[in-house]
């Protein structure tokens, strides 16, 4: 009992110790402004989409309310869509001369889909600063002004404005608060944004804004070009390439639901969740660090530890924050963290085992 009984005591100090770096954190998280000053120069708005016709509309409608840009693009590359997102995008760009409709025509070799979507987009921007912004994402009227205006003023090359995320089922509300939990908890955000070691960075493409010139020192998405990550590929290598930035706070500036409900989550996160960690050893360190700090402290406090207790009320606590400061529901879903941890590592293998066996699909297209 006495090894299980020490390595509770080191899961339950770990958790404490990240949750005081995620209290940190939260304080450290750049907020752009609500109300941005008048963009000077020409902003690209690029929207790569493949099946989007649900969502399309309610984003370019966003997208086309946007304030304080005196001079800015919206294109849409239709990546060789099998519905009627091209049909939609045709129908927001007849009343809008800033809205341009690219068709593509899938990937070449090496490519990935979303990659390559996001090279042709670039290629025909003619704006300074380039806005890369997921078809589901809806954005205030604000944010696209106050994005640029964060990048200009902290004298960054790449930012990732991480929009508020909507989860509704129960599979979402477990799964999709550790998006921002993860890198709020793990990730010194200020030592990051200036390092170039690929441990130190987090992004997110649903709305990533990043200046043109840095984007092509870095190669663009040519350089990623077969990353099923692309959008952490992409910052790591605008930092390679001398760059500087990283994640900010997004929360007031859109929304985003990525899944819709248990299926959709399990099939997204199989695509990707593999990839994450960048071998399959580094997968098992994260996966067993994981267990250790936030589902061995509650067992154990099933059993009366109070070390435990103290693991399991650090991980709610932690949890509980991240979701008060990015706009998520805290209460009560921030109790079932253990919950939300174990899933998360079922989705870890779940991804593991899917790519060992081949046949991993995305959209309908192999990854």
């Amino acid at each position: 009992m006495r090894p299980l009984r020490a390595l509770t005591w080191a899961g339950s100090a770990s958790a404490v110790a990240l949750t005081v770096h995620s209290l940190l954190n939260a304080r450290a998280l750049r907020v752009p402004s609500l109300d941005p000053p008048p963009v000077p120069g020409r902003v690209s708005v690029l929207v790569p989409a493949r099946d989007e016709e649900d969502v399309v509309r309610e984003c370019l409608t966003s997208l086309l309310d946007q304030v304080q840009l005196p001079d800015y693009e919206v294109l849409v590359l239709d990546d060789d869509s099998s519905d009627r997102t091209a049909a939609v995008v045709e129908a927001v760009a007849a009343g809008d001369p800033r809205v341009r409709l690219l068709r593509g025509e899938g990937p070449p070799p090496g490519w990935l889909g979303k990659t390559h979507a996001c090279h042709v987009l670039a290629r025909r921007a003619r704006g300074d600063v380039l806005v890369f912004v997921d078809a589901d994402v809806v954005l205030a009227p604000h944010a696209v002004a106050a994005a640029v205006e964060l990048l200009r003023g902290a004298g960054l090359d790449v930012v990732c404005p991480y929009p508020r995320q909507l989860a509704l089922t129960w599979s979402e509300r477990l799964v999709q608060p550790l998006l921002q939990w993860s890198w709020l908890t793990t990730l010194p955000l200020r030592r990051a944004e200036v390092s170039a070691r690929p441990s130190l960075a987090a992004a997110n493409g649903q709305f990533l804004v990043v200046d043109a010139a840095a984007y092509r020192r870095a190669g663009g998405h040519g350089s990623v070009r077969g990353e099923v990550l692309e959008d952490l590929a992409l910052v790591r290598a605008v930092k390679a390439a001398g760059g500087r930035g990283g994640v900010v706070d997004g929360t007031a500036l859109g929304t985003c639901r990525m899944y819709r409900g248990w299926a959709e989550l399990r099939a997204g996160y199989a695509k990707s969740l593999w990839s994450a960690f960048g071998s399959r050893p580094a997968a098992v360190a994260v996966g067993a660090g994981l267990a250790v700090t936030y589902l061995l402290p509650p067992v154990a406090a099933l059993g009366g530890s109070r070390a435990g207790a103290v693991g399991y009320l650090a991980g709610v606590v932690g949890r509980y924050a991240a979701a008060e400061r990015t706009g998520g529901r805290s209460l009560p879903d921030a109790f079932a963290h253990p919950a939300s941890v174990a899933v998360l590592l079922g989705l870890l293998a779940d991804s593991w085992r899917r790519r060992d066996r081949g046949g991993l699909r995305w959209k309908g297209r192999e990854l």
